[in-house]
């Protein structure tokens, strides 16, 4: 009977997400209480409870990774990446595919689609519009890198699994690295195929100085220079390194770890107090909607 309610609630929890009859917070949250009371169990506050408690260290740490991530995009972390990127690529389809991949594996480090589609269409774009080549190739590329990289520990689906298995997040990544480089090879070997294919298709075009100056500008259209620290670039640079190097070793717990990261990189970036609350504004949309299905899935899989 068990089994039956359980595989039950599955199938109408993804029916009404992809029918779009209810949010995934909705759906997670409401559904297993309905089905819970369904079974004819009433006392489900400890088992909410439970499911929260296991959540809630995955939760810590998704919001100081995304808080950590979004400060050093803002700080301009990745414009002089993208700017050598672009001048690297010139009027070649294949190095400007290949250059997708590159810079969309690394941006998609974050875990945000949102952020990596941003820089990366901002700044490949043009170029596809100028060289007349498959603009697809653009949308497809960035999605393979989020799918690899998505599997990072403050991802989406490596959340929602820790959650599932009860497992800890550490635990969970150092076995997925081996498969992660597979998926980033892949992701080049794709990018180098359609690449090759549009270079034989359009052939080679020499860019202008002048279409240069126009990919700059438009890399710089909505974007607040009074927030980028160039200055502070190595720091924030070999900061990440020593973050990304201690996750993998397993010296601090995730969420202790990026707490304190995003400390020392708020505090050595923005030591004005007001900078600091207009940072933490400007990526509260994205913590809250990550968040709030993080402790939804902790109902879930309490119940």
């Amino acid at each position: 009977m068990l089994t039956l309610l359980g595989f039950s609630m599955i199938v109408v929890f993804m029916y009404l997400i992809m029918s779009k009859r209810l949010s995934a917070f909705s759906a997670l949250t409401v559904v297993p209480i309905v089905f819970a009371l369904f079974g004819g169990f009433t006392d489900l506050g400890p088992m909410m409870m439970k499911g929260l408690e296991t959540i809630a260290p995955t939760a810590i740490m998704i919001i100081f990774a995304i808080l950590y991530f979004g400060v050093l995009i803002d700080t301009g972390l990745f414009d002089p990446l993208v700017a050598r990127i672009i001048k690297m690529v010139g009027g070649d389809p294949l190095k400007i595919v290949m250059g997708t991949a590159v810079l969309s594996l690394i941006v998609a480090l974050d875990g945000d689609g949102t952020i990596t589609y941003l820089i990366v269409v901002t700044a490949f774009l043009p170029l596809y519009q100028r060289l007349g080549m498959n603009k697809l190739i653009l949308a497809c590329i960035p999605a393979l890198a989020m799918g690899i990289m998505n599997m990072s520990p403050w991802g989406g689906p490596a959340v929602q699994a820790t959650a599932a298995v009860k497992a800890d997040v550490t635990d969970l990544l150092l076995p997925l690295i081996p498969s992660m480089i597979a998926g980033m090879l892949w992701v080049i070997a794709v990018s180098y195929f359609l690449g090759r294919r549009e270079r034989k298709r359009l052939g080679i075009i020499n860019i202008d100085a002048a279409f240069s100056e126009e990919i700059a500008a438009a890399l710089d259209v909505g974007m607040d220079e009074s927030i980028k620290r160039p200055k502070l670039f190595w720091f924030n640079l070999i900061l990440t390194i020593l973050v990304l190097t201690t996750l993998v070793m397993g010296f601090l717990p995730l969420p202790a770890l990026f707490m304190v990261a995003f400390a020392i990189v708020m505090i050595v970036n923005y030591p004005n107090l007001q900078d600091q609350k207009d940072r933490l504004h400007a990526h509260a949309g994205n913590i809250l909607t990550v968040v709030s299905m993080i402790f939804a899935a902790g109902i879930f899989t309490g119940i």
